[in-house]
């Protein structure tokens, strides 16, 4: 289903855990070179690198922290190093820091937030829309969102909630930009999904809470979005899709 992936390269930020892992995880098993980022973590960026290789792809693995001003950049250039070229670009890297109320967020927090949700991911969609240009090929780039940024996310959560938005709008506008390139921009959009990231920021009560609302009646799981990951790269089975905010969520929300 996937054959015109075969040999193609992509980069994943944050690219070894949760969502981001069964993404490099399944364009190694289409035949994929995988640049994959990470910042903590080594133990599980070299399990998923030998997944990859194990799969018949190549993979690279670049520790480094994505909220550096000049990390995205030097990504982008070590995987067109390493492997020539870059068609696929996935901005995973995000999270939400922590919860907190209104009245105690400071410009500390305020610039940590974004820093890591949308500050970088401009930088890595500059950086990549730059080197696809350059190479003439045109190129798909993936920007993950939430469904936080449809809905406002649970108390504690708005400024992740707000630059999760901020990716969904950007996105839309970027597609209009890059199209005459042929880089097509959509964004893939979770719902509940049951790894570390709710591990940290969620409790049992709250994620069962959740469950039961969702028409699916379960939590998400890393894979469920791995499907639409592979889908928006491939130009086969959707080159002409663009600008688009893909919802996986098990209808939790539907709108």
């Amino acid at each position: 289903m996937f054959e015109d992936l075969k040999g193609r390269v992509a980069l994943v930020t944050g690219g070894a855990t949760g969502i981001g892992g069964a993404i490099s995880a399944a364009y190694g098993a289409a035949g994929m070179k995988v640049a994959v980022h990470y910042h903590a973590g080594g133990e599980q960026a070299a399990y998923v690198a030998e997944q990859i290789r194990r799969a018949g792809g190549e993979t690279l693995l670049i520790r480094r922290d994505i909220t550096d001003s000049h990390a995205a950049e030097e990504l982008v250039n070590r995987t067109t190093e390493a492997f020539g070229r870059l068609d696929v670009m996935v901005n995973n890297a995000g999270g939400m820091v922590a919860r907190r109320p209104l009245d105690t967020v400071d410009d500390a927090f305020f610039d940590a937030v974004i820093d890591l949700n949308a500050r970088q991911l401009v930088h890595a969609c500059r950086a990549a829309a730059t080197i696809m240009r350059a190479k003439g090929h045109g190129g798909s780039i993936i920007n993950v969102s939430s469904i936080s940024a449809r809905t406002g996310g649970s108390p504690g959560s708005s400024l992740y909630s707000g630059a999760k938005a901020f990716v969904s709008t950007f996105t839309r506008s970027l597609a209009r930009e890059l199209a005459m390139y042929d880089i097509r921009v959509n964004a893939l959009s979770p719902g509940t999904i049951a790894t570390a990231f709710h591990e940290r920021h969620s409790t049992p009560e709250k994620m069962e809470s959740t469950r039961k609302s969702i028409p699916m009646a379960r939590l998400g799981a890393a894979e469920d979005c791995a499907g639409t990951a592979l889908f928006l790269a491939s130009d086969a089975l959707s080159g002409y899709v663009t600008g688009q905010v893909i919802e996986v969520n098990g209808g939790q929300f539907m709108g």
